[in-house]
């Protein structure tokens, strides 16, 4: 059984830490394999989303696991850059990515959480970044990600002290679009994502990168940029198409969404 499972429902990808035996605990297989469909969802057309869950209903994911792959970082055996795709530094996954956290996220869970776009989780998770109390730091993104994300204060508490903290708190710290209840979970993430199916494709992608690349330029520089992505949205076919739909009172057909399937319900 892969440690990483990646199934659809029409134009979304559903990606599936799948070890819930062990608490989806990554080995160092499953980094690569995350790294993998993450690729897989990039390069697929018909894809317009994914959705990264946990199998089973106890842990979404609690890290690496601490008999192989922490060791193999501390005996110096690779780089902790090897895991750069599994955590999407670098990314040129533009494609929305929706986390839906079951349970338990712990450590490089965590830091593959920090990666995506919307998170939804249910009422039962609890998340953590427990490093600090083995001898370690959370490198996976965290120490670049956390306190450009919530308050420096929220995130140097939850960084030093690793103490874990129910859903409701990690909502009020920002780290959270939502909290519903386990059983609406995976729900909720696929309402959430075909609803984003419908929207224009060009312009989705052109928000993320553009988010993702202008966050550290000088604002002056970051304005030009800016507008470089806008007119590129503006003059795109997606634009003419939605101007057309909005003018016709329609809906729109975008040509960016001509290659997703549709939704399979």
């Amino acid at each position: 059984m892969s440690g990483i499972a990646l199934e659809r429902d029409g134009a979304v990808a559903i990606i599936r830490f799948n070890r819930p035996d062990k608490l989806n605990a990554l080995t160092l297989a499953m980094y690569e394999e995350l790294g993998a469909a993450f690729a897989e969802v990039r390069d697929d057309d018909s894809l317009a989303v994914a959705i990264l869950t946990g199998s089973g209903d106890r842990a979404f994911c609690v890290g690496a696991d601490l008999t192989e792959s922490i060791p193999a970082l501390s005996e110096g055996r690779f780089d902790i850059s090897a895991w750069d795709a599994a955590h999407q530094k670098h990314t040129t996954l533009f494609k929305p990515v929706i986390a839906a956290i079951n349970g338990l996220c712990l450590g490089g869970g965590f830091e593959i959480m920090l990666s995506t776009d919307i998170r939804i989780s249910a009422d039962t998770a609890e998340f953590g970044l427990p490093e600090s109390g083995v001898g370690v730091v959370p490198a996976g993104g965290t120490l670049t990600r956390l306190t450009r994300q919530i308050p420096y204060v929220w995130a140097m508490e939850l960084m030093l002290h690793g103490d874990r903290i129910p859903a409701t708190q990690a909502l009020r710290y920002g780290l959270l679009n939502d909290v519903v209840p386990a059983p609406q979970l995976l729900e909720a993430a696929l309402d959430r994502a075909h609803r984003l199916v419908g929207k224009s494709g060009t312009a989705l992608a052109t928000i993320k990168e553009a988010v993702l690349r202008l966050g550290d330029l000088p604002q002056d520089q970051a304005f030009h940029s800016e507008a470089r992505y806008g007119q590129k949205a503006f003059t795109s076919p997606d634009a003419r198409e939605g101007l057309s739909a909005f003018a016709e009172r329609r809906p729109p057909d975008f040509p960016s969404r001509h290659g997703t399937k549709p939704h399979s319900n």
